[in-house]
């Protein structure tokens, strides 16, 4: 975490702060970013409300920022727009069947910002988040490096699985996931390191991660209890809110449209990044194995064609995914 006494005043913009991703990043904001004003906006306004209310409460505890309800006429001069909002989550086999209810969403706070000359930066966690990413990008003209896709959770559950694979804790791996956030998400084997030294799994134990990576969302989304995963996303989001606002030269995964990075073009895939302290991420290009590398550009042309079917009104099984 950045030093607060050195920050700048920031306004950060949480759409959906009636859910619980929403709630969860404006708790979360709210122990990162001292001084900030944090904004919470949701057609749900009695609950964004009782959400402002509740915070403010914490407030007392130490040093934290301004909280308040807000409209989306705040988000013009914000210098993070969070958008979480999405359609009530259900029981589904993929994060792909949410594409076009969540597109309408989206682009209901995207593209008054973009006519107004908006120059923030913009962290969407909407799901399927890559093909949201890349169709805001094409839609809006904003600048590629400043609409950045939420893909954190894949890395946390693959350095979960890890540990618990070799019985360290979660902390002390270092592992990433890259690709689409969904279902042609790479887990990169070739970089893991635990305490700061190369590890290399045998096959058991990738099949072992992959496993748990996998069939997280299938997993979750049988239990049909209406919620995301709200606590890993808000203090996940935190994180990469903080990174915008601040700078961080460590990197994070998130989806970014790319432009010739890893042999890609005009689709979102989570990549590494680090953010100038003008918030503009900027991609970090690994050396990986042929086969993580074609996994990558595979990833990709997914997304580019699944973005392509927003508004199209066809069922997920007759998309032509390439």
């Amino acid at each position: 975490m950045s030093d607060p006494a050195k920050r700048p005043p920031v306004r950060v913009a949480v759409f959906g702060a009636a859910g619980g991703i929403g709630s969860s990043i404006a708790f979360n904001l709210c122990m990162r970013l001292p001084g900030a004003e944090i904004v919470l906006v949701d057609t749900n306004t009695a609950m964004a409300e009782s959400h402002a209310m509740d915070l403010l409460d914490v407030l007392a505890l130490g040093e934290a920022p301004t909280v308040r309800l807000g409209t989306a006429a705040d988000a013009v001069d914000a210098d993070v727009v969070v958008i979480s909002a999405g359609v009530a989550l259900h029981s589904m086999p993929s994060r792909a069947e949410f594409l076009d209810a969540n597109a309408a969403i989206v682009a209901e706070v995207a593209d008054p910002l973009a006519a107004a000359g908006w120059r923030g930066s913009m962290l969407i966690m909407t799901n399927p988040v890559d093909a949201l990413v890349t169709w805001v990008q094409r839609r809006t003209g904003i600048d590629r490096y400043r609409i950045i896709g939420y893909t954190l959770n894949d890395t946390l559950r693959l350095r979960t699985a890890i540990a618990s694979q070799l019985e360290v804790h979660p902390a002390t791996v270092d592992a990433w996931v890259l690709g689409e956030h969904g279902g042609t998400h790479l887990p990169v084997f070739s970089r893991v390191m635990v305490e700061g030294r190369p590890v290399e799994l045998d096959a058991a134990q990738r099949e072992a991660a992959r496993d748990y990576v996998d069939g997280w969302f299938a997993r979750h989304a049988r239990l049909d209890v209406r919620r995301s995963s709200a606590w890993t996303s808000g203090a996940g989001g935190a994180e990469l809110v903080d990174a915008m606002v601040s700078g961080q030269s460590s990197p994070l995964p998130g989806s970014i449209v790319l432009d010739g990075e890893y042999g890609i073009s005009g689709a979102a895939v989570s990549v590494p990044l680090v953010f100038d302290p003008a918030g503009d991420a900027r991609v970090i290009e690994w050396t990986l194995s042929a086969e993580e590398s074609s996994a990558l550009s595979d990833a990709a042309r997914r997304v580019g064609a699944t973005a392509e079917q927003v508004g199209s009104g066809l069922p997920v099984s007759e998309w032509r995914l390439g």
